[in-house]
């Protein structure tokens, strides 16, 4: 006659509890340490990079509210640092090269259209790009603008920016078509033939007193329109932290969790139905 299988019954089972190997034990317990290690180390490396993102932002914001300094000339242009240099406020002579202008593909509070890059000729012959600002599709040509060019000598003051190299996500900078997506310096330039330029372009500022898209500025009658730079810096670290410590957190609970059943498991001890120990 055939043997059927037995099985334990629930008594059985809390009379002989499964206990596991050493092996898988130690196993358990190294990946555990080195979760609980990385997700420590995480954390507070986002502490580290929130405190350095405050100071960054400090830096930045002092830079725009500062006096104008003038422009960088060519004898500074190799000891440029764009972590340094970056936003700097600076004020600039010249005489703009109206007829070397190039529009680069943007998108604004005012809507989608163009920057309006013009190069600026100094009194020492070199040349820095000048982001006088934006324009919608239908201001691309500069007789619909509502003003003049701007002739004769002229003084600019803005932001300091890097040059913007390659094109944007997907989309590269197409010189011989005269389709732009980033404000690329040294492209621009070769494009126009232009000498002794700076290796970085200048967004003018807005006059003062005129108030920014949002607040209660109204489209303008005069194109470009300037100072619509964006300073903004993503500042999500806190909250990067606090989740990569509660991972920490959840490991070493798990942990303990699995550590208290192995230990009464191994010391013989037994639990009832409601999971009291027996």
């Amino acid at each position: 006659m055939p043997t059927l299988p037995s099985f334990d019954s629930a008594e059985s089972r809390h009379r002989h509890p499964r206990t596991h190997r050493p092996g898988v034990l130690v196993l358990w317990a190294v990946l555990a340490l080195v979760f609980f290690a990385s997700f420590v180390a995480l954390g507070t490396w986002q502490l580290y990079r929130m405190s350095w993102k405050h100071e960054l932002i400090a830096r930045v914001e002092g830079r725009i509210h500062a006096l104008p300094q003038p422009a960088p000339g060519p004898a500074a242009w190799a000891g440029l640092d764009p972590a340094q240099d970056e936003y700097r406020r600076v004020k600039l002579t010249g005489t703009f090269l109206n007829q070397d202008e190039t529009l680069v593909q943007a998108t604004t509070e005012l809507g989608s259209g163009f920057w309006v890059l013009t190069p600026l000729k100094t009194a020492d012959g070199s040349i820095v790009l000048v982001n006088r600002g934006f324009v919608p599709p239908d201001r691309r040509n500069p007789a619909v603008r509502g003003a003049a060019q701007p002739e004769g000598v002229v003084t600019v003051t803005g932001l300091l920016r890097p040059s913007e190299p390659g094109g944007a996500f997907l989309r590269h900078n197409d010189p011989a078509a005269g389709r732009w997506y980033s404000r690329d310096v040294s492209a621009i330039a070769a494009a126009h033939g232009l000498r002794d330029v700076a290796p970085y372009f200048v967004d003018e500022e807005a006059a003062p007193g005129t108030p920014r898209p949002g607040e209660g500025m109204l489209r303008p009658n005069v194109w470009p329109a300037p100072g619509l730079t964006v300073v903004a810096f993503r500042d999500n670290h806190l909250g990067y932290a606090i989740t990569w410590y509660v991972l920490a957190l959840m490991v070493l609970a798990a942990t303990v969790y699995v550590g208290r059943i192995e230990y009464r498991q191994r010391g013989g001890l037994t639990t009832d139905g409601e999971g009291h120990v027996a």
